[in-house]
């Protein structure tokens, strides 16, 4: 814990929000005005709140889309002046349609094959996180029913802290 009750490493969660397409696979990524920005969707976690579940909200709240969660997707650490900063990501499947609404957040969304959406992506970190996990899953489906939290040992770190 930092100074004035605060976690020392913010921490943050999302998703690699997949959507069955007759042409393949497509994943969402969105651009935040505030940044000028094209993102994978994620967001910081609510007090006592996991990483999965915070994974799973901030896609909904990002996207509109309500995602089932599949397998653990990978990580990105990012050390900066003020608070490091980690973030776990998994796969999710897109299910029913989405109800995007552009936010002063979000301002839009756009469903890309996986080659498009890691050149769209601006972040090199997200860019990152989305090769390894392309490499992780050689470009298929994530199989259903493989949902699971990250093990403690991902990303170095214990997949829930105190947030007190």
């Amino acid at each position: 814990m930092g100074a004035g009750g605060r976690d020392v490493i913010r921490r943050a969660a999302g998703g690699l929000l997949w959507l069955d397409a007759k042409g393949g696979p497509l994943l969402a990524v969105v651009h935040r005005p505030k940044q000028n920005d094209w993102s994978l969707p994620k967001g910081k976690l609510e007090n006592g709140e996991t990483f999965p579940a915070a994974a799973v909200r901030e896609v909904a709240e990002e996207t509109g889309v309500q995602a089932e969660l599949r397998e653990f997707a990978g990580y990105a650490f990012v050390r900066t002046r003020k608070r490091d900063k980690l973030v776990l990501f998994w796969h999710m499947a897109a299910r029913g349609p989405s109800r995007f609404r552009p936010s002063q957040e979000v301002d839009r969304l756009e469903w890309l094959p996986p080659r498009q959406a890691l050149a769209r992506l601006d972040s090199e970190t997200d860019r990152e996180v989305l090769r390894g996990a392309l490499a992780a899953r050689a470009d298929q489906p994530v199989p259903a029913g493989s949902a699971r939290e990250a093990p403690p040992t991902a990303a170095g770190a214990p997949a829930r802290f105190s947030s007190r």
